[in-house]
């Protein structure tokens, strides 16, 4: 299982990287249809992986618990780029903001990964 969640945790900075870079280059006019299903299967990926780190604490697992606060701050980042990335233009204010919690998504997330990374 712990080898499954290290999986799909690649496959979540992935996917909010990935998801960074598609609102950059939305911000500088690039129309990119498929962002919003991106950005869907990027927060399912992370739902998945919080369903998978909260079976993993139930084991006997031994992690920092700065791992679960930085995977947990990504609560707050996909919140905010989930309610900005509605697919505006290039100057839109609400796709800086979206683009801005992508970016700390991915940050968050590459953190969380590295602790756990580094305590398996």
């Amino acid at each position: 299982m712990v080898g499954l969640h290290e999986g799909i945790g690649t496959l979540v900075v992935i996917a909010f990287l990935a998801l960074t870079v598609v609102y950059i280059l939305q911000l500088r006019g690039k129309r990119i249809e498929w962002s919003r299903q991106l950005s869907m299967a990027a927060g399912g990926l992370l739902l998945l992986q919080y369903a998978l780190g909260f079976i993993l604490i139930g084991g006997d697992n031994d992690v920092s618990p700065f791992h679960f606060l930085f995977a947990l701050g990504t609560i707050a980042t996909v919140g905010l780029e989930h309610a900005m990335g509605r697919g505006e233009g290039g100057g839109s204010p609400n796709l800086r903001m979206a683009a801005a919690g992508a970016a700390g998504t991915t940050a968050l997330a590459l953190i969380a990964y590295a602790i756990g990374q580094s305590t398996a």
